[in-house]
């Protein structure tokens, strides 16, 4: 289901990527526990960061690993960045869809870059590659956008469907209808493994709470 190139690898000796696949799910548009679950950790991040400038925040190994890889492309880490809002301005993590709020909730949690697809959109295998600068695809709000070399860069049988640096496509989007998903989880060098293995597990937990009767197919940490 999921390759990794040789190029990525040795361009990327010490990153990670995780994959995590749940069959039998159920796409909410709300669910009441996993709103309860979701203040939770708005009200543990307010704890835990409140008192922190964003020298002192960028400095947290994660947040230090993904602002390195960000600097190399002149972009910034937008997941810091929603966790600022969170802390300092009272913002909540967004409400869109169950799975998808199930996805950004381990995200702001973990700190480490998710995306979601529909698992029965895909042209599986799945390859983790390095951009060369020519591939393009559909971001999710439909603009046609070149990579930039460099990047890491997930692709099925069809073409790129997510990047570090932009996010992931509108072909493999998770939708109202989903009911087999994928989530991957981009780890740049600085990351350790077992941190994504965790957080593959967070977005489990929080699936099996709106989709008790969702089955994992695969958990898995390459790199």
């Amino acid at each position: 289901m999921f390759e990794v190139t040789s190029s990525w690898k040795s361009t990327f000796p010490e990153g990670h990527t995780g994959v995590l696949i749940m069959r039998d799910v159920i796409n909410h548009a709300h669910h009441s526990e996993l709103e309860k679950r979701k203040t939770e950790i708005e009200e543990q991040l307010r704890s835990q960061f409140s008192g922190r400038d964003r020298a002192a925040m960028s400095n947290l190994p994660i947040l230090q690993a993904y602002n390195t890889y960000y600097r190399r492309f002149k972009k910034t880490y937008h997941v810091q960045l929603q966790l600022e809002s969170i802390v300092w301005k009272g913002k909540s993590i967004p409400s869109v869809s169950a799975l998808v709020e199930a996805m950004f909730m381990a995200e702001m949690k973990n700190l480490l870059l998710t995306a979601g697809h529909d698992l029965d959109v895909l042209h599986l295998p799945l390859t983790m590659d390095v951009s060369k600068g020519t591939e393009s695809y559909s971001l999710l709000r439909g603009d046609e956008q070149v990579l930039k070399a460099g990047d890491m860069m997930i692709s099925d049988g069809m073409g790129v469907v997510s990047s570090i640096v932009y996010g992931p496509d509108q072909r493999t989007q998770i939708t109202d209808g989903t009911r087999n998903v994928l989530f991957t989880v981009y780890a740049p060098p600085g990351i350790d493994g077992q941190i994504v293995t965790q957080h593959l597990q967070d977005i489990q937990e929080y699936v099996m709470v709106i989709a008790p009767q969702a089955q994992v197919d695969l958990l898995k940490v390459y790199g």
